[in-house]
């Protein structure tokens, strides 16, 4: 039955390097970090600005929709906002559908 096994024995590997497992603990914490700030963080801020901006629309105000339209909001309830995108065209959409606010005057200027 020697045929199944290999004869060469596994060696005991060399010891392992002192501090081995501080220095892994270590870069798992600098990655987390990056992540943090590369990636988490500006996302937060990103929606935090988001949300201020959506709890700030008022009617008269010329946005900019998810979809693309340009139109300036007629009325605003808690959580439709009422579009209008041309003369007698208005449109009803989630307030987070609304990704910016445009200058006035944007839209009589197009």
């Amino acid at each position: 039955m020697d045929f199944l096994i290999s004869t060469a024995q596994a060696q005991a590997g060399a010891p392992a390097a002192p501090g081995g497992g501080m220095s892994s603990i270590f870069m798992m914490i600098a990655m987390f970090a990056i992540f943090y700030f590369m990636l988490i963080r500006p996302q937060m801020k990103r929606a935090k600005e988001q949300r201020a901006m959506v709890a700030a629309l008022a009617a008269g105000d010329e946005v900019a929709t998810s979809t693309g339209m340009l139109g300036t909001i007629t009325d605003i309830s808690e959580t439709y906002v009422s579009v209008e995108i041309a003369p007698n065209v208005v449109v009803k959409l989630q307030k987070q559908a609304i990704t910016a606010v445009l200058p006035k005057g944007t839209l009589k200027s197009a």
